[in-house]
């Protein structure tokens, strides 16, 4: 999926999260994030922690890749 903004990611972040059935409350459990920087995430809002982010992605078997356009 193409990442254009932080609600695209959430969007992917949470499709994820489901196709693995994982709740907000499990993945809050097996990461030590919470559920709300989890719902944070997934509800696309624009200043969630980088790190935490990334962190988050890599645990859901996920990578980021940027590339540049054209």
């Amino acid at each position: 999926m193409r990442i254009i903004d932080s609600k695209s990611l959430g969007q992917t972040i949470r499709m994820r999260r489901k196709e693995l059935n994982y709740t907000q409350a499990y993945l809050s459990e097996f990461t030590g994030l919470s559920v709300t920087f989890i719902s944070d995430v997934e509800n696309g809002k624009p200043t969630v922690e980088l790190e935490k982010t990334l962190r988050l992605i890599h645990i859901l078997g996920m990578d980021l890749l940027v590339e540049r356009r054209g």
